[in-house]
């Protein structure tokens, strides 16, 4: 079953977190993920206002989501995004 990971991310400096958009992607397909949505242009259709970047990843399965989140791969890019921005991430099971 595939899942889903979405984060939204708030950008706090936009040229540091050039170093995390540099690496993020790497790690992401050598664990068998891909971008569903980057970054694009949000509309809230409900609630209130969307004002962080999203993004969404696509896995094969929950458990590829959380070993590629976890992987020392990404814990390296994840260190360049220390200070760049801050979010929250999670990782829900598709359809």
């Amino acid at each position: 079953m595939s899942a889903f990971v979405i984060a939204r991310v708030n950008v706090t400096n936009p040229d540091q977190y050039e170093n995390y958009k540099a690496l993020a992607p790497a790690t992401i397909a050598k664990y068998q993920g891909e971008y569903v949505a980057r970054g694009g242009e949000t509309v809230t259709l409900e609630g209130p206002a969307e004002t962080h970047r999203v993004v969404v990843l696509r896995f094969a399965s929950l458990e590829a989501a959380k070993t590629w989140y976890h992987s020392p791969e990404y814990q390296a890019a994840k260190k360049e995004r220390e200070g760049a921005a801050d979010g929250s991430f999670i990782a829900v099971e598709g359809l």
